[in-house]
């Protein structure tokens, strides 16, 4: 910011484990002003100011809206409620920092960049958290500078591993939840850093077994298959019912190398077997990649928000990415509901 220049007064809607840390991330930078907190749920939003210094908390989501010093409005509440909230803040120009999913059917995704078209194209970012990771960003840089070769496939899944924030959370309450919205968007988003592609078509299957008899309503496990431009092919899977940790399963296959997260850590193999490699039989061919993949906080995408803005930088750019990404992931969706291959569908 320039000297002397007034600070971003920000709004955060939702008031949960993510909208805390959206707060913890703009009451920690000195470009913000915490202006209003709002939460469903009165009496959290009161006791979370307190913890704050003293934020107001406005009785409903029209008196932010209406608020014409408000800067920035971030959203995390439920799934199912961002459509409905961004429209609006998008309308009033206001800049938005948003949970995943975006938005959740084609339509929604048209009727988010005619809004922000409308409205001044202000700056729009979703919280895919995958982009704050140090191992994706050095794997991307890896894969820019051909340490992999060509990739001809990449396996990404997603193991929530937290199964009863499913079947009693809020989640239950949702019409037509997505578990690849929820939880695969992630690693879509980290498909498309590494390859620099759109996928074209995508056939999807899914079950609802280890859900069965809860309150859950949808398939906790969906995998998808895409197929990219340069033929490479992409699976995307969210296993939220899993008897596992939460866990990110990531394997890039390359012409020259392939890359490995899974339990054992991330790790990097640079020959087919141990005779060309050198090493003894039995022994391990992996190179070990010392490179944490959880980012540092669930905020870490909210601090180059800020810059971009205080920097007036384009924002369309990053639209577009967050756009395109939750359209490859709906179009998932669509196949899984139709059987049929699905072409992804863009704005």
């Amino acid at each position: 910011m320039t000297p002397g220049s007034a600070p971003l007064n920000v709004a955060v809607i939702g008031l949960g484990n993510a909208g805390v840390r959206h707060a913890e991330a703009y009451a920690g930078n000195k470009a913000c002003k915490l202006r209003w907190f709002h939460d469903t749920d009165e009496a959290k939003a009161e006791a979370l100011a307190r913890d704050f210094g003293g934020v107001p908390v406005a009785k409903d989501y029209e008196s932010i809206l209406a608020d014409g010093d408000v800067d920035i409005v971030s959203i995390a509440s439920f799934d199912g409620d961002h459509f409905a909230q961004t429209i609006p803040a998008l309308s009033k120009g206001k800049n938005l920092f948003v949970e995943k999913p975006l938005c959740r059917s084609r339509e929604e995704v048209n009727a988010v960049k005619a809004a922000w078209k409308e409205g001044g194209r202000p700056a729009l970012d979703s919280n895919l958290m995958s982009r704050g990771s140090p191992l994706y960003n050095w794997l991307a840089t890896f894969v820019d500078r051909g340490g992999l070769g060509d990739i001809y496939a990449i396996d990404a899944e997603y193991w929530y591993g937290r199964l009863h924030k499913i079947t009693d959370g809020w989640r239950t309450d949702v019409d037509h939840y997505s578990v690849m919205q929820g939880g695969a968007v992630h690693l879509m988003d980290v498909i498309f850093m590494l390859t620099g592609e759109r996928p074209q078509t995508v056939t999807a299957v899914g079950n609802r077994i280890c859900t069965e008899g809860t309150a859950f309503r949808y398939d906790d496990f969906v995998t998808a298959t895409y197929r990219f431009p340069s033929s490479m092919i992409g699976r995307a899977t969210a296993n939220f019912g899993c008897v596992h940790r939460h866990q990110h399963i990531l394997r890039v296959f390359g012409t020259r190398a392939t890359f490995l997260l899974d339990d054992a850590g991330p790790r990097l193999h640079t020959a087919r077997d141990n005779i060309t490699s050198g090493l003894p039989e039995g022994a391990s061919a992996a190179i070990p990649i010392d490179i944490p993949y959880r980012p540092d906080h669930k905020g870490d995408l909210i601090p180059p928000f800020i810059d971009r803005i205080v920097m007036g930088e384009d924002s369309e750019p990053l639209l577009q990415r967050n756009l395109d990404v939750i359209s490859a992931i709906i179009a998932a969706d669509e196949a899984l509901e139709s059987g049929k291959e699905k072409t992804v569908d863009y704005a």
